[in-house]
């Protein structure tokens, strides 16, 4: 595989492009890596996403990246369920009871940013991977044949790049999909969710490293990241009519978090921003020689920590399908499933429960907060209820599902 026909190009250095790009070269296949930013800057990126999943993580270390990203994080065996209303906690869910089931019985707290850069070391330390920063993917055309994309540079120049395929991994926003004209389905939620980065010890109140707290007027997520700093990050929901200005200055920030807990002293904010949460997955995953991954092609909630993990199954599910049609071992159709295994994962799984999830959080009826805490607790204390939530929870159901799908 050396014509420049057998090369796959990629468009999006996150996470969801990284991994395929590094999936690929370790099997032979070049690849040619667009990404948007140039590389003076590509590294300063707002805090987000990082709870790393069981099934993430046998991913991660098939392709070398686990072991780079294990000591630049926090190992999370545990999460929790609460009644923020009543201030107390609802449930225990504890990794050990999939203990059976994967090498990683736990979440690695390992930030967005830290897998980019080490997955983007490894990439450009790779003979076979060609990297290009400051180039962003205009456009492409494709025939029988292969794919030629229109790319410009870093100097506003303008210039072709040939391969066997081009995939889309470049976000909500995907050139890849908009050239195909595939419609992204569903619907963005009307409040905003605001993130505060916290320098404070929320373990002394007897918080896990994950939690999710329900209450009918402000539902709230607390996670806990190792850094530099550690800190913690709560996220609020936010009014979707007030400025930005409102709502991250440092009196909302500091008004928000003494609610939530609190203290006799300020809490030291070390971070904040806020964000839109869409709900959308396209209407296809493929044309031609032309694929979608990661939130190029499905977008959903935080909460429950599925977006980047869901984005690194695609690539990896289709980086095994691309070296197989490149070698020779199966024809285009093999795309086809590709497409079949993961936009079911995408709407039965990653839409239902993050849709779910923010409804347990925000529900405002009491009977029905009631009946949601109850399951909770049922199901935490049920140790085959429990398991089978964690496999759910932890996507390794998921991608046994996936995998089922001819």
């Amino acid at each position: 595989m050396t014509a420049e026909r057998d090369r796959v190009i990629v468009a999006g250095a996150g996470p969801v492009g990284l991994v395929l790009t590094l999936r690929l070269v370790r099997a032979g296949v070049p690849v040619t890596l667009l990404e948007a930013a140039p590389a003076d800057t590509f590294l300063d990126q707002v805090p987000r996403a990082g709870s790393n999943q069981p099934a993430t993580l046998e991913m991660l270390a098939e392709i070398g990246l686990y072991d780079r990203l294990e000591t630049r994080g926090l190992i999370a065996p545990r999460f929790q369920y609460w009644d923020r209303e009543r201030s107390e906690r609802i449930a225990e869910f504890d990794h050990a009871a999939i203990g059976d089931d994967t090498r990683f019985p736990y979440v690695l707290q390992c930030e967005r940013i830290k897998l980019v850069e080490e997955a983007m070391a490894m990439a450009t330390a790779h003979p076979a991977c060609e990297v290009l920063m400051g180039t962003a993917l205009a456009g492409f055309t494709q025939d029988e044949s292969g794919v030629t994309a229109t790319v410009n540079g870093p100097d506003d120049e303008t210039r072709p790049i040939e391969g066997a395929f081009i995939v889309g991994a470049e976000g909500a926003r995907s050139v890849v999909r908009k050239t195909l004209g595939i419609p992204f389905e569903g619907f963005t939620y009307p409040d905003r969710v605001l993130n505060i980065i916290v320098a404070y010890d929320f373990a002394r109140h007897g918080f896990t490293d994950r939690n999710y707290l329900s209450d009918p007027e402000e539902w709230a997520n607390l996670f806990h990241w190792k850094g530099p700093p550690e800190a913690w990050r709560v996220h609020f929901p936010a009014d979707p009519d007030a400025s930005e200005e409102s709502l991250l200055g440092d009196g909302a920030c500091q008004a928000r978090l003494q609610r939530f807990l609190p203290s006799d002293t300020p809490y030291e904010i070390v971070g904040r921003n806020l964000y839109t949460v869409h709900q959308r997955v396209a209407a296809r995953f493929r044309g031609g020689r032309a694929l979608l991954a990661g939130d190029s092609a499905h977008v959903n909630s935080p909460i429950g920590g599925m977006g980047m993990n869901s984005g690194i199954h695609d690539a990896m599910n289709l980086g095994e399908k691309l070296v197989d049609i490149l070698r020779g071992d199966a024809g285009l159709d093999l795309l086809d499933r590709y497409e079949r295994q993961r936009r079911h994962v995408a709407l039965a799984t990653v839409q239902a429960q993050t849709i779910r999830n923010k409804r347990i959080l925000a529900e405002k009826n009491p009977e029905i907060r009631r009946q949601n805490h109850e399951m909770l607790r049922r199901t935490a204390e049920d140790p085959k209820a429990a398991r089978d939530f964690i496999l759910r929870a932890s996507l390794i159901e998921s991608v046994r599902e996936a995998a089922a799908i001819q």
